[in-house]
């Protein structure tokens, strides 16, 4: 009987002993392997559209030979699309890019006229193009950038009678200024990104003559000045490689 528990307590000894190596050695064999995460890649040519809101400043003088008459400003807002073109090089977690963009714009603005309330006067702007340099940060899929460039604005300017609303004035102009924003895009697969912009357009201002004699103010040149707010949401499809870089991640 004292030899029974003599071998029993020694195998009880002996099991406790070897019951934490076991254990050990389960805990080294369930640690699990490091996870490949793949880490986007911004460079390369991008093609996409955009659309959303654009506003239009304008303050409408009259330039004559006795000096300027001013006629006062007016706000129009209004729809917006296009779409863009460009390509970005990623160095790191810097992003550098050139971009050109084309918009249709819907922004019509009319204002009774302060010097003569007889007749009005109409600024319509219908297109608009951007063409900018861009530097942003990346973290992986998300892109906060910057851009500055040129801009041109494509617009119609009117004066027409109050009552019946008969144009007797028209001239047009392709006005060049220049143009600062900021964006932030998110890449949702390899080639796939969506993302949404802000845009401000300096046009400044530059006189025009009418087509026929002046109505309001005989023999004077009209003097337009411009700037444009856009806001746009935007998405673009990547032409860039297939393979992405990636980094272990534990």
């Amino acid at each position: 009987m004292k030899k029974f528990l003599l071998a029993t307590v020694a195998l009880v000894a002996l099991l406790g002993v070897a019951a934490p190596a076991s254990a050990a050695d389960m805990a080294v064999k369930a640690a699990p392997l490091p996870v490949m995460a793949p880490i986007y890649n911004w460079t390369g040519f991008y093609i996409g559209g955009n659309g959303g809101w654009g506003q239009s400043h304008n303050c409408w003088d009259f330039v004559t030979p006795g000096g300027v008459v001013a006629d006062g400003c007016r706000d129009r807002s209004g729809g917006i699309i296009g779409g863009q073109l460009g390509y970005r090089w990623q160095a790191g977690q810097f992003v550098f890019g050139l971009e050109g963009q084309g918009d249709w714009a819907d922004l019509n603005s009319s204002r009774v006229s302060v010097i003569a309330p007889a007749f009005s006067t109409r600024v319509k702007t219908d297109g608009i193009g951007l063409f900018t340099g861009q530097i942003g940060y990346a973290w992986n899929a998300a892109l906060l950038y910057v851009k500055g460039g040129a801009a041109v604005t494509s617009n119609k300017f009117d004066i027409f009678t109050t009552a019946g609303g008969t144009t007797l004035a028209s001239a047009s102009s392709t006005r060049w200024g220049g143009v600062v924003g900021v964006g932030f895009e998110y890449g949702f697969t390899p080639n796939w990104s969506a993302g949404i912009e802000y845009d401000h357009l300096f046009m400044g201002d530059a006189n025009n003559s009418f087509s026929v004699a002046n109505p309001i103010v005989a023999g004077a040149l009209n003097r337009v000045s411009q700037d444009v707010d856009m806001l746009t949401l935007r998405f673009n499809y990547r032409f860039g490689p297939v393979g992405q870089p990636v980094v272990a991640r534990y």
